[in-house]
C-alpha cells in the first residue's frame, strides 16, 4: 500500500487549491456566516457553479453514468482541500454521500437515472440516515419504515441532522420494513427534495448546514426505489456507502485542521512579546508540536482508510473507524490550543480563525464521534471492557 500520492494526483490536488484559494476566500464564507437563515443558497452560489464547469461533482461517478471515473483516493484529495478553506457548497453532501448510496445500492438502470445529473451538474443530492430518536449513525439502528402500497411504499419517520438536507434536489433516504430489527429489512429510497418538509437545524457552522426531515406518508413510486428493504446485499452496500462517506468527512476535517495549524504557526511567528515572537517560546513550542503530530497522525489515518477502501482491503471497517476517531481527537487540540495560542485576538468575529474551529467542531459529531468510533475499533478487533 503507497501512501505517497501519484504525479496525477499531486497535479490534481495542486489544482483544486489554487481554484479554491481564489473562489473561496474567508470573505465567501462570512458572507455565508452572516447570511439570514434560508438567505445564502449553496447550490446557486458562483462558488458550485465552477465546480460543476470544473466537472467536480462528475470525479468519481462511473463513465458509464457520464463521470470522470476517478478513485476514491483523488476523492478525498478534493475533499480535504475543501476542507481546508471551509467551503460552503453541496458538493459534501451530493458527491460523498448521496452518489454513493446510489452507486453501491442500485442497480445500473436505476442508478444511470440519478448518477448522470449529479455528474452534469443538474442536481445536487443528500443522505438522511441518522435519527433524533437514537442520536447514532450505524444502518442498523435506522427506525424509519417503509411498507409496500401497491407497487411503492409509503415511508414514516423523522431524519436529522441530514447535511444540505433542506435544500438538496434528492434525498436517499434509508428505512426498514416494518417489524425488521439490526440490518435486517434495509432498504434505500429516492425521495425529491421538494417533497418532503425540511426544518433547518440550529448549527455552530452554516456553511454546514444541517436539516430535519419529516416523513410522513411520503409515497416512493417503484422507479425511486434504490433497494427495496430485505433485498439480499443492500445491507453491506449501505455499510460501504457510508464508509466512504464517514471518510471523506474525516479527510475534510483533516483539511480544516491543517488550515488552523498553520494560520496559528504563522501568528506564532510573527507576534511578538517580550521583543521576541511568542513561537520561540519553548512552552508554545512544544504545543506546536504536539497539534502537528496529532494533525498528521489524522492524515496518516485518513488516507489508509482512502487506501483500503479504493483497493478493496478486508481492513477496511478498522481503518474507517480509525481514521473518524482520529480526526476527532485532532479537531479537538487544534481548536483548544488554536484558540488559546492566538490569545484575545481569537476570540474576535473580525479574526477568520472562527470559522475554521466551527467547521473542525461540526464535522466531528457528524457520522459517528470520536468516543463512538473509538468504541467501533475496540469491538472490531476484539477488545471487550
Amino acid at each position: 500500500m503507497d501512501f505517497q500520492p501519484t504525479d496525477e494526483q499531486e497535479e490534481l490536488r495542486d489544482s483544486v487549491r489554487a481554484v479554491l484559494r481564489q473562489a473561496c476566500p474567508p470573505t465567501l464564507v462570512r458572507q455565508v456566516f452572516e447570511a439570514k437563515e434560508g438567505e445564502y443558497d449553496p447550490a446557486a452560489g458562483a462558488l458550485w457553479k465552477q465546480m460543476t464547469a470544473l466537472d467536480w461533482p462528475a470525479l468519481t461517478i462511473p463513465e458509464q453514468y457520464g463521470g470522470l471515473g476517478l478513485g476514491f483516493v483523488e476523492l478525498c484529495l478534493v475533499v480535504e482541500e475543501l476542507g481546508r478553506v471551509a467551503a460552503p457548497s453541496p458538493f459534501l453532501a451530493t458527491v460523498t454521500q448521496f452518489a454513493p448510496m446510489v452507486r453501491e445500492v442500485a442497480d445500473p438502470e436505476v442508478a444511470a437515472a440519478y448518477l448522470r445529473p449529479v455528474a452534469e451538474g443538474r442536481a445536487t443530492g443528500a443522505l438522511a440516515l441518522a435519527e433524533s430518536s437514537t442520536g447514532r449513525w450505524e444502518p442498523a439502528l435506522v427506525a424509519t419504515t417503509a411498507r409496500p402500497d401497491g407497487d411503492g411504499w409509503v415511508l414514516e419517520g423523522c431524519k436529522s441532522w441530514v447535511i444540505d438536507g433542506a435544500g438538496a434536489d434528492e434525498i436517499a433516504v434509508v428505512a426498514r420494513s416494518e417489524g425488521s430489527t439490526g440490518e435486517d429489512g434495509l432498504g434505500v429510497f429516492v425521495v425529491p427534495g421538494r417533497t418532503v418538509p425540511g426544518r433547518h437545524l440550529p448549527v455552530i457552522d452554516p456553511s454546514l448546514p444541517l436539516a430535519e426531515l419529516t416523513l410522513q406518508g411520503v409515497r416512493v413510486g417503484p422507479e425511486r426505489v434504490l433497494a427495496p428493504p430485505g433485498r439480499p446485499g443492500a445491507a453491506a452496500a449501505v455499510r460501504r456507502a457510508v464508509e466512504e462517506a464517514t471518510v471523506c468527512l474525516a479527510a475534510s476535517t483533516v483539511g480544516t485542521c491543517r488550515t488552523i495549524f498553520e494560520t496559528t504557526l504563522q501568528y506564532a511567528k510573527d507576534r511578538e512579546q517580550y521583543g521576541r515572537p511568542i513561537g520561540s517560546f519553548q512552552a508554545l513550542k512544544h504545543r506546536l508540536v504536539e497539534m502537528y503530530m496529532l494533525l498528521e497522525r489524522s492524515a496518516a489515518l485518513a488516507t489508509f482508510a482512502a487506501l483500503t477502501i479504493a483497493e478493496e482491503d478486508e481492513r477496511r471497517t478498522v481503518a474507517v473507524a480509525m481514521a473518524k476517531a482520529a480526526a476527532g481527537d485532532c479537531q479537538r487540540l487544534m481548536v483548544q490550543d488554536g484558540l488559546q495560542l492566538h490569545g484575545g485576538i481569537g476570540f474576535t468575529w473580525e479574526n477568520d480563525l472562527h470559522l475554521f474551529l466551527k467547521r473542525a467542531k461540526s464535522g466531528d459529531f457528524l457520522f459517528g464521534t470520536a468516543r463512538t468510533h473509538r468504541a467501533a475499533v475496540a469491538r472490531l478487533v476484539g477488545v471487550t471492557a
